[in-house]
């Protein structure tokens, strides 16, 4: 019998077990099988299309002709929406599943959607430094380009997925965020259309209100056509030192430490118990010792998270040579650490040499085909949050984290957080403050685990401590709880000044779990 043949009694077999046993029952419980057959080779054409066009798009200098027609077509869609006498609040035409974040929003069938295809980098200019790029540009996109020329962004957010008009509308860290600040700070200029249909442009001197106030806005003040952002020198290599520490109290002084020394270009922390944790370190270098060399990105070689375990079941610290792009995305191929829950068996070696090259799955595509049984798991026995905390409460945010949830590992993320006038700045306005992102993702381990009476504790305890909470994950907190959190002082002074109110939905309506379901 030929292949095609036993290929073809699989698939038959496959769809029948389906029909027995349900599909419901069988993407819960064996949904590597649907993740590994069908969202793999899906993903992997995504990524080629995507990357494809961006660089002959970026080679034949079109786009930023382009760039201004589909400016005009937006302005176009705006004006006909005020035409009609409005009704309805208006939105980005990008379906939700195509969004890294968890949460689907319904408003998007209720919604007037504008119809927004820009996903091009538009310019890089050196002398300037700067690169204006479209909001659907994403890092992985930004990371190949940029890099290929010798520059980078100073702050670029983990997942490939990550767009720049979700980083600028939500918010986005990376280990180099302790010298940077958030994604945010590295911004130089947006592009806009506004409720009206007009096209403005803000920087720190031109437009400074709006400037301050679009981060965090999730989409509710205007549309956003182009972005400039802060770009640097690239090198080479990330000379990355590992550190395992133990016991809460060491953990949280060394990683204070790490994090308020600015000779260190990279400073991250993933704990791994209560007590145990590994802190790392990185500068930029155009050298590298030969023998000390690891190519983490290769699709056959250890995930991340487990590679750098290793140092804390060892008990020795170690330093290595990681190529500076494939550090950048060290935790996109597992996802972090949330592949685990998906393929148990994606990190062993036999997988990862024969199918590794595939992964990670495009986490749209898993939202596509999660259906609203795996849906209703997830928000009931997974945690998926970023909760930004000042330094100084560190020690007292990871025991609380443990109390509530017990999540393991988390995602320790340094950044400075700087005054301003936007929605998120230190309770001191006029002075910066060191923050850390702890970051929880996976299955809650305590037996009293809900989850809106356990989120809404963390969310109470991060409120009290003057932090925050990222917006992509579920929000539990009522309106009055939302704004304690956040400062909407400048916030709605715009959307009253630029016709907002009658545009768009306000970001808590947007983002809350009532206005989902």
């Amino acid at each position: 019998m030929s292949p095609l043949l036993y290929l073809g009694a699989l698939l038959v077999f496959f769809l029948l077990w389906i029909r027995v046993k349900g599909l419901d029952y069988v993407i819960v419980h064996q949904r590597w099988i649907f993740v590994c057959l069908f969202l793999l080779p899906l993903s992997v054409i995504f990524d080629v299309y995507y990357y494809v066009r961006a660089w002959l798009i970026f080679k034949m200098c079109s786009a930023p002709k382009l760039h201004d027609q589909r400016v005009r077509d937006i302005q176009r869609q705006v004006r006909e929406w005020r035409k009609n006498g409005g009704g309805t609040y208006m939105c980005t035409g990008r379906p939700g599943w195509l969004t890294v974040s968890l949460r689907v929003g319904k408003y998007k069938k209720t919604h007037k959607n504008i119809m927004i295809n820009m996903m091009d980098i538009l310019e890089v200019d050196t002398k300037r430094q700067v690169v204006r790029v479209e909001p659907l540009a994403n890092m992985g996109q930004v990371t190949a380009l940029l890099n290929s020329i010798g520059w980078t962004l100073p702050v670029l957010p983990e997942l490939d997925d990550l767009t720049v008009g979700g980083l600028v509308m939500g918010t986005g860290i990376e280990s180099s965020s302790h010298v940077y600040g958030l994604f945010q700070h590295i911004c130089v200029a947006y592009e806009l259309v506004l409720a009206d249909g007009s096209l403005v442009r803000c920087t720190e001197e031109e437009n400074s209100d709006l400037f301050h106030a679009v981060p965090w806005s999730c989409g509710t003040l205007g549309f956003l056509v182009a972005a400039e952002i802060k770009i640097v020198p690239a090198r080479s290599w990330v000379k990355l030192h590992y550190e395992p520490v133990r016991g809460l109290e060491n953990i949280c002084r060394r990683f204070a430490e790490a994090s308020a020394d600015k000779r260190n270009t990279f400073v991250e922390g993933i704990q791994y118990s209560l007590d145990s944790a590994v802190v790392m370190t990185g500068t930029m270098t155009d050298h590298a010792e030969p023998d000390k060399i690891n190519r983490i990105g290769l699709h056959f070689k250890p995930w991340f998270f487990k590679h750098v375990e290793s140092y804390l079941r060892g008990g020795h610290s170690g330093m290595e040579f990681i190529p500076l792009r494939q550090y950048y995305h060290r935790h996109t191929r597992s996802i972090f650490w949330e592949l685990q829950d998906i393929i148990p068996f994606g990190n062993n070696p036999v997988f990862r040499w024969l199918f590794g090259w595939m992964v990670p799955p495009k986490i749209s595509l898993l939202k596509l085909t999660q259906g609203e049984t795996i849906r209703r798991l997830y928000e009931q026995h997974h945690v998926v949050q970023d909760m930004l905390v000042p330094m100084k409460h560190l020690q007292a945010a990871i025991t609380r984290f443990h109390q509530e949830i017990n999540v393991y590992p988390l995602w320790l993320c340094p950044f400075l957080l700087p005054p301003g006038r936007g929605m998120v700045h230190p309770k001191a306005q006029q002075e910066e403050e060191l923050y850390v992102d702890i970051g929880a993702y996976g299955e809650p381990k305590v037996k009293h685990f809900e989850a809106k009476t356990s989120t809404r504790q963390l969310e109470k305890f991060v409120r009290d401590v003057h932090g925050f909470q990222m917006l992509y994950a579920d929000v539990y907190m009522d309106r009055e709880e939302f704004w304690e959190m956040f400062d909407g002082h400048l916030y709605h002074k715009l959307r009253a000044e630029l016709g907002c109110k009658e545009a768009f939905p306000e970001v808590y309506d947007k983002i809350c779990k009532s206005a989902r379901h």
